[in-house]
Order: C-alpha cells, then structure tokens, then sequence
C-alpha cells in the first residue's frame, strides 16, 4: 500500500512548567490574558506533523512519502527521515525560509500552551501531487496532516478529483481554518482524525451536528487521552479501544501523531479497525513516555510482549507477522 503523508515539518521546543496553568488564570478576567511562566527545562527536537506521523510508520516496517515544505537548514532531519524508512526525495526544499517552529509549555496536568511559526510551511501550497505521483506511482491514501491551510485544501480536492482515497487530520490548524474551510477539508475523506476538543471545535465551526459530520466521512477515529480511541461509522460501526499502561508521563507532544502511524499502519496491513486503533494506541503510548516525538524505541519482541499485555494473545498473534523490523 502506498500512503503519502502530507503535513508540517518542524523542530520543536519542548518547555515544561512546573505548576498548573489553572492556578494562574483568574475566573472573569479571562478577556485579558496577561501570563509569563518560568519554565524548568528546553529541550530542542525533531517534530512536525507529518514527519512525526512518517517517523512512527518507518520504524514499523512501512515507506512513507513524505509530502511537505521544508527549510534550507533540511539536511540532518532529511537523514535522520531517511534513515528510519522515509522516502523524502520529494520535499520542496525552500531556497529562502527555514523549517518550521513548534513551541510548546507543558504543566503538571500534562495541559499545553503553544505557538507555531510555520517557516518554509508556508510554501506547501506550491506542492501539486501529481507530479510526485507520476514518480512513485499512484497513492493509495493521502494523509492530509496539519499543513499549510491552502496546502491542505488542494491536497483533498485534488484526492477526490483523481479518486484516491484520504484521511483528513485538521488537529493544530482546526483553530486558524473557518468553518467552509474544515467542510472542504473533510467532505468525502476515508477517514477523519479528531480528539474529543476537536470534534467540539468542528462542531461549533461548520454548524454541523455530530451526525452530520460523521455522515460526511466514511470513518472517524476519536482519540480520547487516557480513555483510548473509539471508531465510528454512519453505517453503524463502533469500536472503542483503552490505552496500555504506560511507564511514565514524560511529554504529551506528538501523541496524536503517533496514534496515527499506528492507525494507518495497521491499515496498510489489512488489519481491522479494532487492531488498528490499538496500534496507534500502543504507538502513543511509548511517546508519552519520552521527551521528544521521534525518541522512542523498541524492539519487535517488546512490541509484542506490551501489546499482548494490553490487548491479549489473539490481538497479538494477528499483528505480528507483519512486523519485521
């Protein structure tokens, strides 16, 4: 199955605060914010959306391409990528801008306040996937992570023009797109990626009910935190998968991402929506565990052992002949 997987590329600021935001906001006064934390630490890492989601799929074995906008400052990410299984041959690399910028401050509670610079991001909208496709051959899904708004609009009309199947995943960029915009976005998608706050932002924008939007999509994939994922379709289907145990909460960045690779990865191997969710899942899990959202390792024998533990045998015996790495 080849996906292409469209979306940011960035470096990331990891800050954490030692606290709870909640303590400093003031109930009525919340019209006028005005709010410094002191943080404890920086950590600087590799990030980005669609790197992040093209990461989690090259390390379980897939080759994504990666279809995104990148800085001049390209090189060592490119390698890294490279390295665990990414095709990046067809990033549109700009001459002028750097990569784009995540900053990010996370308290006690695991809660964040973030900004995002979009840098070379900017320029996505130049992206035109036909002349990738006529070098790597047809997609089978697009992947249409947070980009770009332009970037991310063209890449859904031109998948449903040319008939191929996407997955719609507006997350960060649902605040910046209006209400048409997300309704464009997500009409017609094979699946759409929300978390619960999502699905109620999307709500509020397009003045669509709940039913309303799942009738616009085949599938959508709610993640819920600490509660698991559920999948649902107007035709009928649910699922709902829990979380593994996880060893720690380190840094909550770039879990939605991870859950995504494992979800897709799980789709390009033929598995069920059940078994797919709960790779995603497992995936997430090993990200909330470590600073940064391309840190984590495994070997395919903990893999299995950690997802037999939380899913079971037979959950287990199905996913594990397509891991070969």
């Amino acid at each position: 199955m080849k996906i292409g997987v469209a979306g940011s590329v960035g470096l990331d600021h990891l800050m954490t605060f030692s606290g709870k935001f909640t303590d400093s906001l003031v109930a009525g006064s919340l019209e006028k914010v005005s709010l410094s934390f002191l943080v404890d630490s920086l950590d600087v890492r590799r990030g980005g959306c669609a790197a992040n989601i093209c990461y989690g799929m090259g390390v379980l074995g897939l080759n994504p391409v990666l279809i995104a906008a990148v800085g001049k400052d390209w090189a060592d990410y490119e390698a890294w990528l490279s390295r665990h299984g990414v095709d990046t041959s067809h990033a549109l690399v700009s001459t002028l801008l750097y990569t784009a910028h995540f900053m990010v401050t996370t308290d006690d509670d695991l809660n964040q306040i973030a900004s995002f610079f979009p840098g070379a991001m900017s320029e996505a909208r130049n992206i035109e996937l036909g002349p990738i496709m006529e070098k790597t051959g047809r997609f089978d899904m697009v992947v249409i992570s947070p980009d770009d708004p332009e970037a991310m609009l063209h890449h859904s009309d031109v998948c449903r023009q040319e008939g191929i199947a996407f997955a719609a995943d507006p997350s960060q960029q649902m605040a910046r797109m209006s209400g048409e915009e997300i309704k464009l976005l997500i009409d017609g998608a094979s699946y759409l990626f929300l978390n619960e706050y999502e699905l109620a932002l999307a709500m509020q924008k397009t003045g669509w009910s709940d039913r309303e939007i799942l009738e616009h999509v085949k599938v959508r994939v709610v993640t819920l935190g600490s509660k698991g994922a559920k999948v649902e379709s107007a035709a009928g289907e649910f699922v709902q998968v829990g979380t593994p145990k996880e060893k720690s909460k380190t840094d909550p960045t770039g879990v939605g991402d991870s859950f995504r690779s494992g979800f897709i990865a799980g789709l390009a191997w033929g598995l069920s929506h059940e078994r797919c969710a709960q790779l995603g899942s497992l995936i997430a899990t090993y990200v909330i565990e470590t600073m940064g959202t391309q840190e984590y390792r495994f070997t395919r024998a903990e893999f299995l052992s950690r997802f037999e533990a939380a899913y079971g045998h037979e959950a287990a015996s199905e996913i594990a002949p397509h891991l070969t790495f």
